[in-house]
């Protein structure tokens, strides 16, 4: 079985900035990394942590009017995805979709990951997973 490592927590919002001084007065996080502007994934991002032990969250903020993010902003936004960092992204979306996951598009390139390659799978439980080509 393909290794899959815990990498992040996808959470929709409308503004990085109002989210991450929200997250920060609430829960002590900090931001680690970004914002990132992406036009191929038509979002920006930005990356939250409050240390190696804790999960990090992504923020993620529509970049444009058609942006993906957007259906998920109309729902409410929140969190929405869960994301894992995979050593072969092609033998990991092999996997997946042997176990009925859903490939929602050939994988892509993504500036907040320095251009590494990620896919979307839809799980059968409903579930949005992201995969990170590690």
């Amino acid at each position: 079985m393909e290794l899959f490592e815990f990498h992040h927590v996808g959470i929709a919002v409308r503004s990085l900035t109002d989210s991450a001084s929200a997250f920060e007065a609430m829960f002590g996080y900090k931001v680690d990394s970004g914002p990132f502007d992406d036009p191929i994934q038509d979002v920006s991002v930005q990356f939250l942590s409050r240390g190696a032990n804790d999960p990090c969250l992504e923020l993620v903020a529509p970049l444009g009017p058609n942006s993906p993010i957007k259906q998920t902003l109309k729902k409410g936004g929140g969190t929405y995805h869960i994301c894992y960092q995979v050593p072969d992204i092609h033998a990991a979306i092999q996997h997946l979709t042997s176990n009925n996951a859903f490939l929602l598009g050939d994988p892509k390139p993504a500036i907040a990951f320095e251009m590494r390659e990620i896919a979307w799978l839809l799980t059968e439980p409903g579930v949005l997973v992201e995969l990170l080509q590690g």
